[in-house]
């Protein structure tokens, strides 16, 4: 096995052996020091220390393979050298060593070799003064080469975030330890958000500070992209203050003046003299080294500045020089343009969040006779909003309809039309228009909006009392209905044209649901992808449906929560291409024992026979506490009703977990409450069921209109009387 070099040596001689300890030469760790700034696993071998094989005197040309001042330069590989019988990790301590003031020994002083081994590494002499530079310091970048290689793999490393920890955390490890051995980070409190104005002072927030760590391993780093950067660990103390830390900039104080410059400046500058202590502070582990060894660089965003950097280098480390501010600061340009972009992005993703969250149901109704359950996921996690939506709206007689439905896409353009959609839905859904009319206006409504508005949705009505449903559907997956036993079947439900289409007539079917029958609808994300087309997605759905089904047996439906939860599990890796929308209802109906429907005529005995009849209801039923409320309160409603009505008046009571009052009439004109004059012989009826019923309303229907109230069980009329 053979293997080539990395270090940045010159060609050795080929009856020099490699060192025992490691092929490719001996890597040097020290607790205080820094490694040479060369490419990782870069060493200092005994060549640089010898005189006879040290780079000629001035004028000379400097050997092949000679190391360059910094991690750029590219070495000029080695022949390949047979790997030695100790080939170790360089830098990793041998099992049961002592470790030195660091916690880790230098390999070289692990091994055997004495003092004077021709094998044992030497010390790295400095290229200005030719003395023995102290182990593992850092080299200066001294090419432009250098720096712009350095550059280039730091702003490629700050670019990969997406949020603002991200960024922040790539400017801080592309910077420690191959720039500055300490950077410090402040940023706005708050950030501002493109172009709004901020109010109040400008505060400075310690965003996060880097220290050097030294680690025992030597590794390439993949962020480096071969560019020689130095590979050693920087992050963040566990005492270190990374958010407790503010700075208040005073209007024309000398950190005002450095921050408005933009430039960076040395620390040994006057202004910077100035502007640094107001910005650290009295901290005494932020004392600034001497000479040019802090940079300070604000942090200038697209239209003001943001926040501020301080690169700081240790004393025995050479000083920055005056390239290095062109380094700091296009390091801070790259960091302050990416922090603007990661505040638009989370400010975008909030308010699509708000948005999507504004436009989906934030609770559902509990209508009689049904349960519900629901779910949403969007697409991604970078496109949080969609077209798709469910919605359930209570509707006279305790019926409930029950919404589905698609818009094309999943931008914030589908986002607003869905919105637009499902409002009308809901404005036609309480004029208690048949499903094919709301499909019907919903197409209208659709073009109006634009020609190339497309939409799919599907609009059934539930009725408890006759356990019967009324679907239409507009291009639409059909919905599956799971029985009591188990089995699961597809709707057989007319597809119909797409919303948005125009120039169509959409079509109802009538269906049976009896109770105990879980209806799930559904949009086509749930079972169409890149991976399966839509009638596949449709029968893996009801085979998920069915097993689940028969893991509750058959006598006991499972719980809608859960079922939804399985429902969605059967989506797997890479199965989502598209938002999905998922409403499930449990059918439990009102049993004909617990309703009572009767027509009354519109003439003046029909208050009196309400009474009547409902007396005896609730005497069936066993609710006599609350005759006297209920024969109070029908009369007043029923009195209302045939005053003005020209055909039967309805009245319908239903027992369920609360006593359900209906009175229906061809009059489409809803009754007002108002509050009545000492001298008015009428208008207090409205005011008498709104004080003593526990809720009240009136909807209009296509043929007129209902007013309902209910009543608590088992009370009497003064503890369901409100405030």
């Amino acid at each position: 096995m053979t293997e080539h070099p990395t270090s940045h040596e010159g060609r050795r001689p080929a009856a020099r052996p490699a060192a025992p300890a490691d092929p490719r030469g001996a890597l040097r760790r020290t607790s205080d020091a820094f490694p040479a700034q060369g490419r990782p696993g870069a060493t200092a071998s005994a060549d640089d220390a010898d005189p006879a094989r040290r780079a000629p005197a001035s004028g000379a040309s400097a050997p092949r393979g000679a190391a360059p001042e910094h991690s750029g330069a590219a070495p000029v590989p080695e022949p390949p050298r047979r790997e030695s019988g100790g080939g170790g990790v360089p830098g990793r301590r041998k099992p049961g060593s002592a470790s030195g003031a660091g916690g880790s020994a230098p390999e070289h002083a692990l091994s055997d070799a004495g003092p004077d081994d021709p094998h044992r590494p030497r010390p790295v002499p400095d290229r200005r003064s030719g003395q023995p530079r102290p182990p593992g310091t850092p080299v200066p970048m001294r090419r432009d080469g250098d720096r712009l290689r350095f550059v280039g793999a730091a702003t490629r490393r700050i670019a990969r975030g997406i949020d603002l920890d991200e960024i922040v955390m790539g400017l801080c490890r592309a910077s420690v330890p191959t720039f500055s051995d300490v950077i410090l980070v402040y940023l706005r409190d708050p950030l501002p958000v493109g172009d709004e104005r901020p109010t109040g002072p400008v505060v400075l927030r310690l965003r996060r500070t880097d220290r050097l760590r030294l680690i025992e391993e030597g590794a390439e780093d993949p962020d480096t992209d071969g560019g020689g950067l130095l590979t050693m660990a920087a992050g963040t103390a566990q005492g270190d203050p990374v958010t407790a830390e503010l700075c208040e900039v005073r209007t024309g104080g000398a950190l005002a003046e450095v921050l408005r410059g933009v430039r960076p400046v040395f620390a040994d500058s006057p202004a910077a003299l100035a502007a640094l202590p107001e910005l650290l502070g009295d901290d005494p582990d932020l004392a600034l080294p001497t000479g040019q060894r802090a940079i300070l660089a604000p942090l200038r965003g697209r239209r003001r500045v943001i926040g501020a950097v301080v690169f700081l280098r240790r004393p025995e480390r050479h000083a920055f020089e005056n390239d290095d501010l062109l380094v700091a600061g296009q390091l801070a340009t790259h960091s302050a343009l990416g922090i603007d972009k990661a505040v638009l992005y989370g400010r975008e993703a909030y308010i699509a969040d708000e948005l999507q969250r504004t436009m989906l149901p934030e609770t559902l109704p509990r209508p009689t006779g049904v349960r519900l359950a629901s779910r949403y996921l969007p697409a991604a996690e970078t496109a949080r909003v969609g077209g798709d939506w469910y919605d359930a709206i209570p509707l006279p007689g305790s019926r409930v309809a029950l919404v589905v439905g698609d818009v094309m896409g999943h931008s914030m353009t589908s986002a607003a039309i869905m919105g637009q959609l499902r409002t009308t839905a809901q404005t036609l859904a309480g004029l208690d228009l048949p499903p094919q009319e709301v499909l019907h206006h919903l197409d209208e409504q659709a073009q109006r909006l634009g020609s190339d508005r497309m939409a799919t949705c599907l609009y059934a009505v539930y009725d408890p009392v006759s356990h019967r449903i009324t679907i239409a559907n507009a291009g639409h997956p059909p919905p599956v209905l799971l029985h009591l036993g188990g089995r699961a079947e597809v709707l057989r439900v007319p597809p119909g044209a797409p919303i948005g289409v125009g120039g169509v007539d959409f079509e109802a079917v009538e269906l049976d649901a009896p109770a105990g029958a879980t209806l799930l609808l559904y949009t086509d994300g749930l079972v169409e992808s890149r991976l399966r087309d839509v009638w596949t997605g449709i029968e893996q759905l009801r085979e998920r449906l069915a097993a689940t089904a028969q893991l509750t047996g058959p006598d006991h439906p499972p719980p809608l929560e859960a079922l939804c939860d399985e429902v969605l599990d059967m989506l797997g890796p890479g199965d989502r291409d598209d938002d999905i929308a998922l409403l499930a209802a449990r059918f439990d109906g009102i049993a004909p024992s617990d309703v009572a429907y009767w027509l009354l005529e519109p003439e003046d005995a029909a208050p009196g026979r309400a009474r009547r009849l409902a007396r005896s209801a609730l005497a069936r039923w066993g609710l006599e506490e609350l005759t006297d409320s209920v024969e109070l309160l029908v009369s007043e409603v029923v009195t209302n009703a045939v005053r003005y009505a020209s055909r039967p008046v309805t009245l319908r009571l239903l027992r369920t977990d609360v006593l359900r009052c209906e009175v229906g009439d061809d009059v489409p004109q809803l009754p007002r409450l108002r509050q009545a004059r000492a001298t008015d012989e009428g208008g207090r009826g409205l005011y008498l069921v709104n004080r003593l019923a526990r809720r009240w309303g009136a909807t209009r229907l296509s043929t007129g209109k209902v007013v309902w109230f209910e009543l608590a069980h088992g009370n009497g009329t003064a503890s369901i009387t409100r405030d």
